[in-house]
């Protein structure tokens, strides 16, 4: 059988495509650096006491887990929120704690990165890392927050950076800091 000219051309530059389809590879899946543990809720309601969170705050939660602290964030103050998790499983779980308390108006999450996501906007961040991701991030959070931003972490600390207040609630450890004027 004869193929004409034409059609063995378009032929094979399917079949070259789809072979450049194929060597293509989906993006890595990234693992969370941190095993998901919640933050128990009188926790949850310290940290943003602690925060002094208000009307006209945008609050960020970094490695938001179960979205539990955004949503009553957003709940409580009526604040926007955005939490940020490496994990698509605890987004889809935020996701659903948002509609189920009525505040997918206020609240969002994003699947991200927090070394590569943007959180400039914040006025406040909460954070239930551990200690060397907190260390890790305090650069980020220094460069790319308005100074005053205020930053709460659910049990560890920031290396160096002495925090302002430190709360001990029924065996947990809640630190807090400000973020300072840059130097000229």
């Amino acid at each position: 059988m004869r193929i004409p000219l034409f059609l063995a051309a378009v032929l094979a530059s399917s079949l070259a495509f789809g072979q450049a389809e194929v060597k293509r590879k989906p993006a890595p899946q990234q693992t969370p650096d941190v095993i998901f543990v919640p933050t128990p809720q009188e926790v949850v309601d310290e940290m943003l006491r602690i925060a002094d969170v208000k009307t006209g705050d945008v609050l960020y939660d970094l490695g938001s887990g179960d979205g539990r602290i955004p949503v009553t964030a957003a709940k409580k103050f009526g604040v926007r929120a955005v939490g940020i998790d490496i994990d698509p499983q605890r987004i889809r779980e935020a996701n659903e704690n948002a509609k189920r308390n009525g505040v997918t108006d206020l609240v969002k999450f994003r699947n991200e990165n927090l070394f590569t996501a943007d959180f400039r906007e914040a006025t406040v961040v909460t954070l239930y890392l551990l200690p060397d991701l907190n260390e890790k991030l305090r650069p980020k959070l220094w460069a790319e927050l308005k100074p005053g931003t205020r930053i709460v972490s659910h049990q560890f600390e920031m290396g160096t950076w002495q925090p302002e207040k430190k709360v001990e609630l029924n065996g947990r450890t809640i630190y807090f800091w400000t973020v300072p004027e840059r130097k000229k």
